[in-house]
């Protein structure tokens, strides 16, 4: 059990935590959550004893062994491996010491000591570790061929995954994970939940990915005005609560300052009449006895939206047998062919898509997405632009691009140097980015801060074509949603490549993969996909691709069995209850697609008819110089009507469509 009792803590002159309480059961999963800067990464520290309360105690069972992931990764020539395996401390130690043991002369003590250590290597797994050290790294994205190599031939991500498998790799009863998933695809997001879901022991998960914690949390420990707040239940089940709580918090709140209110003006007006005063006295006491709620404090959300495109070629571009890679280059930079990694592709981009790209780590997805963004030219093929494509790209790297010695404010005069400084200023500070904070050199800021202003940039130059890879990293749970319900109403195509899969489910509406080097259709949902991965790269399947539905109703086809027939076995009714589902959400999509349109149609066309009947109920519209504009709203009018009489009948013809496939 680990609990947190009276604990205070200051970081410099800011309090993190005041008189803190909370207990935490063995075996829970525990999502830990709160605002940048709340103090989690803090909390981690304390429990890993590198930082001490200023207040109050931390307990939990000193026999517990801790495993958490090292922030810092040295440039070792150490094969990677071998480095994961070093997380596993107490069998590189007793390694270590039957080395030496075997280095020296025989002796009865040696030799009692030699059994006990070949025992101890037995009881530790040592004869199975190579092979679930690689399996993890599998997992993690690593090809075989990567674990050879020395760690210090990887990047900063792959060195956070190597990180990551020491710290699984480590036998433990508590395990601390500080956003595990920000370097990792979705395939070994998918990977690592399972592995998490089969951990015996206490987690900890500081993240901001919302289905991550909704597939493995059972406690959210939420820091919240200085104090650690526990909830059962995933991130979902926390939602709910903290949502039913700020609404009992509320009511509370305005119930208490009506009392006080009420006995303040009996106090006011009879303190000093003399039959009222025992009366006033009395009120005057429970006031003072009453405990100050404290006024509903709901952070203020951040929301931003993207601006209308300016032009909307269709298509707004083609690629015609295209093969999508890298030029390889001569020692004068002088292109000598070329390593395709997805070819021969025939692909359009239409007016309004909203496209979800799968695959697999290192099946190609960056590099396609760097393709079409003009980043990279094909290697064969033709691609078309469309007169007038504006494209806003998003790479996975792309806060690294930005200039840290600069400010938001030079960053976004440098793309509009013809506009206004306070046009510019009122625009950043609508990001999040007020008062000095806009003229500040970015290199202090935050991922999340840096984020959101390469997103910032973005925005202002009004793409109808986005191409985002992996948006999402280093971004908190509020700036993630304020995402979300930006590329939801984003009126251009959009293209995303992304790990988390609520943004994926709520912004895009239909998938393509990149597997096996080609791209192709992908008739499921993510739960399909997730399905496919395990059935394939994270199992021992096929590769194939899931196959298109059946046209013949599963029920139906079970139905025309012979009486005598053999029962259909789990997995062969699994895979026709896929098939069914693949069918029906191949109709159900371009419905959905459909009805999603209107209502944005519909939403448009109330808002012009609301302008135009507040228009006509002005008195001055009436007057004879009037005459032709009032004609021209009456006619306005009538149209609008009309149009939004049309929508809605298609509308409730789509819905009863949805109802019948739901039937």
């Amino acid at each position: 059990m680990i609990r947190f009792q009276n604990v205070s803590l200051m970081r410099g002159t800011k309090p993190l935590l005041e008189d803190a309480d909370l207990t935490l059961n063995p075996g829970d999963k525990i999502g830990l959550i709160g605002a940048n800067g709340a103090g989690k990464s803090s909390l981690f520290a304390m429990l890993r004893n590198e930082l001490h309360p200023d207040q109050g105690a931390i307990d939990f069972p000193a026999k517990w062994r801790m495993a958490y992931v090292a922030q810092e990764t040295p440039a070792l020539d150490r094969p990677a491996l071998e480095y994961a395996i070093d997380g596993d401390v107490n069998l590189r130690r007793l390694q270590a010491e039957l080395i030496d043991l075997e280095a020296h002369p025989d002796t009865n003590a040696h030799g009692m000591r030699l059994g006990e250590i070949h025992g101890a290597l037995a009881d530790a797994d040592a004869y199975t570790v190579q092979s679930r050290a690689e399996q993890l790294l599998l997992g993690l994205g690593f090809s075989l061929e990567q674990m050879g190599q020395p760690v210090a031939s990887f990047s900063g991500g792959w060195r956070m995954r190597l990180n990551l498998a020491q710290a699984l790799m480590c036998p433990s009863d508590l395990l601390l994970l500080d956003e595990p998933t920000n370097h990792l695809d979705l395939d070994a997001i998918i990977w690592l939940e399972d592995w998490l879901k089969r951990y015996p022991g206490t987690l900890i998960i500081i993240s901001h990915d919302r289905d991550f914690l909704d597939e493995i949390v059972n406690v959210v420990v939420h820091i919240d005005e200085r104090k650690l707040k526990r909830y059962s239940g995933n991130y979902s089940a926390f939602e709910r609560q903290r949502a039913a709580h700020l609404v009992l918090a509320a009511a509370a709140f305005e119930k208490q300052q009506r009392t006080r209110a009420h006995l303040q003006s009996f106090v006011d007006r009879f303190k000093a009449k003399a039959t009222k005063a025992r009366q006033a006295q009395s009120r005057m006491k429970a006031l003072a006895k009453m405990e100050e709620l404290a006024p509903l404090r709901a952070a203020a959300e951040f929301s931003f939206e993207f601006r209308e495109p300016l032009s909307a070629p269709n298509p707004l571009l083609v690629l015609e047998d295209v093969d999508a890679g890298y030029p390889l280059l001569d020692e004068h930079g002088d292109r000598v062919g070329g390593k395709a990694i997805v070819k021969r592709v025939n692909f359009s981009l239409q007016i309004g898509q909203r496209i979800g790209l799968l695959g697999v780590n290192g099946a190609g997805k960056s590099t396609l997405i760097k393709t079409v963004a003009g980043e990279l030219m094909p290697l064969e093929g033709k691609a078309t632009l469309g007169k007038g494509l504006s494209i806003g790209y998003f790479a996975q790297h792309q806060v690294e691009m930005l200039r840290h010695d600069e400010s938001p404010l030079w960053h976004l005069a440098k793309i509009a140097p013809t506009v206004r400084e306070q046009e510019l200023r009122n625009f950043l500070g609508s990001f999040n980015f007020p008062g000095d904070m806009v003229t500040s050199p970015i290199a202090p800021f935050s991922g999340g801060e840096k984020a959101r202003l390469a997103l910032a940039l973005i925005v202002w130059q009004r793409p109808n074509l986005l191409l985002l890879d992996e948006p999402t990293n280093h971004l908190d749970l509020e700036t993630r949603e304020a995402l979300t319900l930006a590329l939801a109403q984003f009126e251009g195509t959009l293209v995303l490549v992304s790990h988390d899969r609520h943004l994926l489910r709520a912004t895009t509406d239909q998938f393509i993969i990149v597997a096996d080097g080609k791209l192709q259709p992908f008739d499921g949902d993510l739960d399909d996909y997730k399905e496919w991965l395990f059935q394939t790269k994270l199992g021992k399947g096929t590769d194939t691709l899931p196959a298109p539905a059946p046209a013949r109703d599963a029920k139906a086809a079970g139905a025309a069995a012979a009486p005598d027939a053999a029962p259909v076995d789990r997995k062969e009714q699994k895979r026709l209850e896929a098939g069914e589902r693949q069918r029906l959400a191949a109709i159900r999509k371009p419905i959905e697609n459909r009805v999603k349109r209107l209502e944005e149609q519909m939403a448009k066309l109330n808002a012009k008819k609301a302008e135009i009947d507040a228009q006509l109920l002005e008195p001055s519209i009436y007057e004879a110089e009037n005459k032709e504009k009032l004609k021209t709203l009456v006619a306005d009018q009538a149209f609008a009507s009309r149009d939004l009489e049309q929508l809605e009948a298609e509308w409730l013809d789509l819905q009863e469509q949805l109802e019948g496939l739901a039937a």
